[in-house]
């Protein structure tokens, strides 16, 4: 590789990173969103509840971009120093590192981990998968 290309390099995967990491986020929250409305409307709760289930979701929020940026991370160093330029492997990679952080959250709560609920875990997959697509795009089809 040229030092053009390692420049190249230098500057693409920290951008296709935060872009990723920004697009992930953005699907996270919307479908997120859109889950906690459903689940609103379809209950009716009081004000003080409501104010609970929105803490917890500012909450959930935070733990999931905080935790999964390390299998992300993970999975971004393995495919350059490999040189993998598989759409495949950073779309699902990108879906398990996001999905593995509401186990790794539980985990870090309590002593037995309990499997959270399914659309959650569907949630951040999606989630991963996009952030994937976006990092492949930008730095993941020249690595």
């Amino acid at each position: 590789m040229t030092i053009a290309g390692t420049l190249a390099r230098i500057v693409l995967v920290p951008l296709g990173l935060i872009l990723a990491a920004a697009a992930a986020g953005f699907v996270l929250v919307t479908l997120g969103s859109e889950r906690f409305i459903q689940e609103i409307s379809n209950e009716s709760y009081d004000g003080e509840t409501l104010v609970i289930l929105q803490g917890l979701f500012a909450q959930g929020a935070a733990i999931v971009s905080a935790v999964s940026v390390i299998p992300a991370l993970g999975v971004v160093i393995i495919g350059e120093v490999a040189r993998i330029k598989s759409l495949l492997y950073y779309m699902v990679g990108g879906g398990l590192a996001i999905a593995s952080a509401p186990l790794l959250a539980g985990f870090m709560e309590s002593q037995a981990l309990a499997m959270p609920n399914t659309t959650v875990l569907q949630i951040a997959a999606s989630a991963g998968f996009f952030g994937g697509f976006v990092y492949w795009l930008i730095a993941g089809r020249s690595a």
